[in-house]
């Protein structure tokens, strides 16, 4: 099947974008007649209407916004790609996504580490939970939990064990629970594998993870954390751990589309998150002598 051709697609979509040929005429230097023209030549060319025209105003119809949300996502990840391309010639720009708690909590107050390390270096990083989209995003790499199924042709590498345990200011007194809705089974699980028995007569609710370990900063409870997340809290003297820390079955691994083992710019960062991780939890006594370091290579989940 021949397609139409991509300038009338490009028309289209920047009408669609706009609802107005005029809008769209001006967005791209061109008359009003010749954005009229190249839509009405696509429509011509698939056989259905577009835009229904009404009193100088255009709507999109239903095949109009069927094909308009492809159009979208087509031009937008060809505007990304032309916009790295020309950016970054040296592709030395290495974008990382990762979970937004462990991101504010752990990764950020270590990168000036990470750029010391590797000066020749730009690490963007994008704060996202659950499944990626490497190409659309301009993705390199992604630290998640393994709280989801992830496509099994990503390469995978296993960073660490997710360590969590109750946490609370040194002078809170009292038994309130701080939950929240993006780990909603945190206390549950806790629970469950310490075998405590924490009485408690309040509870609050938070939305994020990282609001309630901030809340627990700020002395309203106790809160489920990572062992990671705290750890900077804990040598300060802001928060302790009264129960100390326990493996939950979960664990953080470095997700990308490419090789992590090929010596390119996604190693180098592999090696040293993976190194930062067991140095945090070697340091809070959780590394045991039989954890051993990531393999090499990587596997291929």
């Amino acid at each position: 099947m021949k397609l139409p051709p991509l300038t009338a697609f490009r028309y289209f979509d920047i009408a669609a974008r706009t609802e107005s040929f005029v809008r769209a005429a001006e967005h791209l230097h061109v008359t009003h007649g010749a954005v009229s023209r190249q839509v009405r030549l696509l429509e011509e060319s698939l056989g259905v209407a577009l835009f229904e025209r009404r009193n100088r105003a255009i709507f999109l119809t239903p095949a109009g916004r069927e094909l308009h949300s492809t159009t979208q996502s087509i031009f937008e990840q060809l505007e990304g790609a032309v916009q790295r391309l020309q950016q970054q010639p040296e592709d030395n720009v290495l974008v990382v996504s990762c979970e937004p708690t462990i991101a504010m909590r752990w990764l950020i107050p270590r990168l000036p580490r990470f750029h010391a390390a590797h000066p020749d270096l730009q690490l963007h990083l994008v704060a996202a939970g659950g499944p990626v989209d490497f190409a659309r995003g301009g993705i390199d790499l992604a630290l998640r939990r393994d709280d989801f199924h992830w496509d099994r042709q990503l390469h995978s590498l296993k960073i660490c064990d997710e360590w969590i345990g109750p946490v609370a200011r040194p002078d809170f007194k009292g038994q309130r629970l701080l939950h929240s809705t993006t780990r909603p089974d945190a206390w549950a699980t806790w629970l469950r594998l310490s075998g405590q028995g924490i009485r408690h007569t309040a509870r609050s609710d938070f939305e994020h993870f990282y609001l309630s370990i901030q809340a627990a900063s700020a002395g309203m409870g106790l809160a489920i954390a990572s062992a990671l997340m705290v750890r900077d809290e804990l040598d300060n003297g802001q928060l302790q751990a009264p129960y100390s820390f326990l493996r939950d079955g979960s664990g953080y691994h470095l997700l990308s589309p490419q090789p992590l083992d090929d010596g390119s710019k996604r190693q180098r960062f592999a090696q040293w998150v993976g190194d930062e991780c067991r140095a945090c939890l070697a340091h809070l006594g959780l590394l045991q002598n039989d954890d051993p370091a990531p393999p090499s290579p990587p596997q291929v989940r």
